[in-house]
């Protein structure tokens, strides 16, 4: 009984379980209280940060449209660096006509064909003569391509496009042609040439545009296989099939490519409509009718006038100086309403520099090459069997040659029927050996292509055992079938970029670095110039032909392209390429906008720009006025810029996580102008405000064709 009782609580027991309840419930309360006390902190933090930010985007807000205004007196320079360039394209054609040399303006439909005729009329040209007219017919080609890119689609119209991109054709064809007809009658005198040795002709011609090498079989020995020009390793082992027969063999390098079919120009269309409104162009007009009715007042008045008395000739000229000065209104009016017309113009060019295609325009089976991936590079090496034409003989001091009608005929190999022979491997592969082009960068090993003339695309197929040796830049491959042949490089294989920086060097001068994989470009902008300032491949500084040349923006862009050193997108990139989306309204006002300030303020990647969302971008940013090289920790400003709102950030490089959070002491604003004037001296905003147009213009044509904002 005794053991089922309930031990007895005894009185000091019960007192320190009362004690520590009593604490208990006091360290909760303490706790409560203390979290409440947070809670109410936190709100009263969040309710003031909220306080702040409603009141710096009302403060923000105030001042938009003042903002604004001055941004767009600013970017008026981007009109007038567009009217200085169609005066400087009027003032092109207008020096030709005065320079009366003889050579076609290619623009003029008139004077280009009439070239080309002429020229079709002249024969019996040799190799030298065709190579020397080349230079001239290469030159209107490149003319004709810089029309088509340099002229804002919206001043471009079809026929003209339709125009320019036939005469382009015409030139190509009529100037293989000629080196058709040249080699042709070279072949007539090969006998003449034989090489003393083999009893074979062999000839080198070089130019800096086309180099040819041409081997005629005289002798048909079996044993005679390899073929080599001029003690290079450049040549062909032929099977023995082709050392028995009557036959030249022919290799023309061209270092442009005229086989690649030319991409579509974008052009002004309903389905890219310009930007430009139609109440601008109605007020152009209208202004216009309104100055015409103010001269037809001013006319009628001073002929009522002219009858009044001598005592009234103060009063008319004080009205005649009124009228003047009403007229005077209407046409700065006018100027206006044509700057700002120009301006959306430009604006809208600009778009289209970013814009993405929606989908790609053709489905690339496995051979073909898709050129929207893939980029030809050092030219195209035209690689021919040729039946050897009669030779010349000499007859009593004459030299008499039979001159086929069909002209120079090739040689079909493997024959289309190849019946009369037993052989299984009677028509091997041809081995070919050919030397990449010096001024051209491949990154990685070259691939192959060769031409389908009955598909008019580049193929894969039908070539084999490709081996490249980097260090003497000689490509060896097996050829099914001769013809065309080119080799390309991955268009895309400099992107994204790992990093970029945008650095002033003087007035009017600025360096862009842009740091991939495998190299490092830096391009300097000098006005409305740029040049390659120099290159590095694997941390090792690397030699190119295009260093110390100035061009302009789009000519650089296309020398750039051809030398392997691609780092301009295009709208069908990004189905290539991984990349960062920004809206491209937000990039082309950034870019806008960076141009403007480039002269006096450094740019540079920031890795949290991948961490915002597509509406906003975020990159670096400092005041940069001295010529010496930057240090190594420079003290950066990180900005967010939305298009409407620029603002600065609390976060660093270092930082753990993305914030929007505003950095202490600072504002919103409209523009990247204003936010980089709150921080800026005054000696840099002077700097900025003293930049050429044409300056400002040639670096945001070059961010806009790098997009770095989205292939970073």
């Amino acid at each position: 009984m005794s053991g089922s009782k309930k031990k007895k609580i005894t009185k000091a027991e019960r007192l320190k379980q009362l004690q520590e309840e009593e604490k208990r419930q006091k360290e909760e309360e303490e706790a409560r209280v203390k979290h409440e006390k947070e809670e109410m902190e936190r709100l009263e933090i969040q309710r003031t940060e909220k306080e702040k930010w409603r009141k710096l985007e009302a403060k923000a807000l105030e001042r938009s449209n003042e903002e604004l205004e001055e941004l767009y007196l600013l970017e008026r320079c981007f009109p007038e660096a567009e009217k200085l360039k169609r005066e400087k394209r009027l003032l092109s054609q207008w020096k030709h006509y005065i320079q009366c040399d003889g050579s076609p303006d290619p623009s003029i439909s008139q004077e280009i064909n009439t070239f080309i005729s002429l020229w079709k009329e002249e024969t019996n040209e040799t190799f030298e003569a065709v190579i020397a007219k080349s230079k001239l017919v290469l030159n209107l080609i490149e003319r004709l391509k810089l029309i088509l890119l340099e002229t804002p689609p919206y001043d471009l119209q079809d026929k003209n496009i339709a125009q320019y991109q036939g005469s382009i054709l015409e030139l190509q064809e009529l100037l293989h042609l000629k080196f058709n007809i040249a080699t042709e009658i070279l072949l007539r005198q090969a006998s003449t040439l034989a090489d003393l040795d083999s009893g074979n002709m062999e000839k080198v011609i070089q130019d800096e545009n086309v180099t040819l090498y041409v081997w005629a079989n005289l002798k048909k020995n079996p044993r005679y296989r390899s073929v080599r020009f001029s003690e290079t390793q450049i040549g062909f082992e032929i099977p023995r099939i082709l050392a028995t027969s009557d036959i030249a063999l022919r290799l023309l390098h061209t270092h442009y490519d005229h086989v690649t079919p030319l991409r579509p120009v974008p052009a002004a269309s309903q389905e890219n409509p310009s930007t430009v409104t139609p109440f601008v162009k109605g007020e152009v007009k209208s202004v216009e009718a309104a100055i015409s009715k103010n001269l037809q007042e001013e006319c009628k008045q001073q002929e009522n006038e002219s009858h009044s008395v001598h005592e009234e000739e103060t009063k008319v000229m004080e009205e005649q100086d009124d009228t003047e000065r009403q007229t005077e209104e209407p046409e700065a009016t006018k100027c206006d309403l044509e700057m700002k017309l120009l301006s959306e113009t430009v604006s809208a060019a600009q778009m289209l520099l970013l814009e993405n295609a929606c989908e790609k325009p053709y489905s690339f089976e496995d051979p073909e090459v898709d050129l929207y991936q893939f980029t030809t590079l050092g030219g195209v090496y035209h690689l021919d069997i040729l039946e050897l034409p009669p030779q010349c003989k000499p007859v009593k001091g004459w030299m008499i040659v039979e001159i086929l009608k069909e002209g120079l005929q090739k040689y079909v190999y493997p024959p289309e029927t190849s019946e009369d022979f037993e052989m299984e491997n009677a028509f091997p592969p041809i081995e070919v050996m050919l030397k990449v082009h010096e001024n051209v960068i491949f990154f990685e090993d070259p691939m192959v292509a060769r031409w389908d003339a009955e598909g008019k695309h580049w193929k894969t197929d039908g070539i084999s055992n490709v081996s490249y040796q980097p260090e003497d830049r000689l490509i060896t491959f097996s050829l099914e079938t001769f013809g065309p042949v080119t080799l390309i490089q991955d268009a895309h294989v400099n992107m994204p970029y790992q990093s970029w920086e945008l650095r002033p060097l003087d007035v009017n001068k600025v360096l862009l670095t842009v740091t991939t994989v495998f190299t490092e470009i830096q391009i300097q902008i000098k006005e409305n110039l740029c040049k390659l300032a120099s290159i590095k491949l694997s941390n090792k500084r690397h030699s190119s032909a295009l260093e110390e040349k100035w061009m302009s923006p789009v000519s650089f862009i296309i020398a750039l392209k051809e030398a392997g050193l691609n780092i301009f997108p295009t709208g069908h990139s990004h189905f290539y390429v991984v990349t960062n989306y920004k809206l491209p309204l937000v990039e082309m006002k950034a870019y806008r906008q960076m141009a403007l300030l480039s002269s006096a303020f450094a740019f540079s990647w920031s890795r949290w720009n991948t961490e915002c969302d597509p509406k906003n971008v975020v990159f670096k940013v400092r005041e940069h006025l001295t010529k010496e090289e930057p240090s190594q920790n420079p003290n950066w400003n990180f900005l967010m810029f939305s298009g409407d709102r620029a603002q600065s950030l609390k976060i660093n490089e270092s930082s753990e996580a993305f914030s929007k959070a505003l950095k202490e002491e600072t504002e919103f604003h409209s523009t990247l102008y204003h936010m980089v004037k709150d921080f800026a001296s005054k000696e840099a905003m002077e700097k900025v405000r003293l930049s050429s147009c044409q300056f400002i213009d040639s670096v945001c044509h070059l961010l806009l064709s790098t997009r770095l904002l989205s292939y970073s």
